[in-house]
């Protein structure tokens, strides 16, 4: 078994200033992990293809986002079926949509992609901090 709980605090220094992060700790009981309930979410929504697709599409254009057109156009997703996974997505915490005038615009959340990233990879080791850096990864 294993005994997950974890805070949110605000970062009060530093670049991240302002943003939220996830502090997790694991009682390890036979020696594997589960991320939490956010993160199970994320990882099912990205397990089905189109999805991850979206989602890499997504993380392509971050900065200045991609409207359902664009991405139907460019993944060959009809638009209901598009509509659908990006539910899916928003529901799982992976993009955020805003309005620009009368256009939706798509965005991944990447921040909580990368605190993702981080807790799948920072509690290895049965969670003693060991230095792991993963080759070719761009976070190190």
């Amino acid at each position: 078994d294993i005994a997950l709980d974890g805070t949110v605090r605000t970062e009060t220094t530093g670049p991240d200033a302002g943003k939220e992060r996830f502090d997790f700790r694991i009682d390890f009981r036979n020696g594997t992990a589960a991320p939490d309930e956010k993160g199970r979410a994320a990882l099912a929504a990205l397990a089905q293809d189109a999805r991850l697709r979206i989602f890499r599409a997504l993380i392509g254009a971050a900065d200045r986002g991609l409207r359902p057109s664009e991405l139907s156009l460019a993944l060959g997703i009809p638009p209901s079926t598009l509509s659908f996974h990006l539910k899916e997505l928003a529901q799982a915490g992976l993009v955020s949509v805003e309005r620009e005038s009368r256009h939706l615009i798509y965005r991944p959340a990447v921040g909580h992609m990368n605190e993702l990233i981080a807790y799948l990879t920072d509690h290895c080791c049965e969670g003693r901090v060991c230095g792991l850096q993963l080759e070719g990864s761009p976070m190190t």
